[in-house]
């Protein structure tokens, strides 16, 4: 019998052990720390007649949607990179859209599943975490066990279709000494979005204020530490307020899935893929 986990028995499981206490409704928290070694992945759900225009949203704007898998018309499963998993059940939280509003958050979509719907699962900045935690980088969200924290930037993403919007970035402070040394680990990770998009400086992506994420939970920059920004794959969140499709399904922020993928083969940029629509 599955019994409930706390984070460093969670962070200890496979990508499919994970799942399972997930699905379980086991585990309902951030997946940051989950399964360390095993890459995870954004989730965005968009009907056939959007999937071609979001696959080149994906495409033109790949820093914050690194494209891992696109599943089949009316298929659940992410044969390439987790064969027998389920994205209407795997994943903590689920964020739900109508016409561009934030309708509800769910712990499944299988009865908001619909035989056109196709799944794209992107590429996570959670991915690089352990590589980062084994290069001696500490994690203030992992430490604090909370969400990491994630923002509305000034940088516009290239249009596609109906879908735009601005560039969302997750933020982690660093110790200044140690700045180098996370660029240097994240930008092997390119599937993971790589290197930051900017070190130090919140006013020029236009936050004016840290301590007011747009989605996760603030974090505390200490002194000595310098904040550092990611591209984010909650980006397509805000192209959905934007694209005002008639039904989108995306993860709730920070809540993702978790692939049967190691995390050091996103460092080749060649996962087991599957990009075609």
């Amino acid at each position: 019998m599955l019994t409930t986990p706390d984070l460093a028995e969670m962070s200890r499981l496979s990508g499919s052990e994970a799942r399972a206490r997930i699905k379980a409704g086991l585990w309902m928290h951030p997946t940051a720390g989950v399964a360390l070694g095993w890459a995870q992945a954004n989730l965005v759900v968009v009907t056939a007649a959007y999937a071609a225009a979001f696959l080149e949203f994906c495409a033109q704007n790949q820093r914050a949607c690194p494209v891992l898998e696109v599943t089949e018309p009316g298929s659940p499963e992410p044969r390439r990179v987790a064969p027998g998993a389920d994205v209407r059940t795997d994943l903590p939280r689920y964020r739900v859209y109508r016409e561009g509003a934030v309708v509800g958050e769910v712990d499944n979509i299988l009865d908001l599943w619909q035989p056109d719907f196709r799944a794209f699962l992107l590429g996570c900045s959670f991915s690089f975490e352990a590589e980062l935690a084994r290069a001696g980088v500490p994690l203030r969200h992992i430490e604090l066990r909370s969400n990491v924290a994630m923002y509305r930037t000034n940088r516009q993403c290239r249009v596609v279709g109906p879908f735009q919007g601005p560039l969302v970035v997750s933020m982690r402070p660093i110790p200044d000494s140690l700045v180098e040394l996370a660029v240097r680990v994240s930008s092997r990770f390119p599937l993971a979005h790589g290197a930051p998009v900017q070190v130090g400086d919140p006013a020029g992506l236009g936050i004016a204020d840290l301590a007011r994420p747009d989605y996760g939970d603030a974090l505390p920059v200490r002194p000595g530490e310098t904040p550092v920004f990611w591209a984010c794959g909650v980006t397509p969140q805000a192209a959905a307020e934007a694209a005002r499709l008639p039904l989108m399904i995306t993860h709730a922020p920070g809540h993702m899935f978790i692939t049967d993928v190691r995390d050091k083969d996103l460092a080749s940029g060649r996962p087991p893929l599957s990009r075609g629509c």
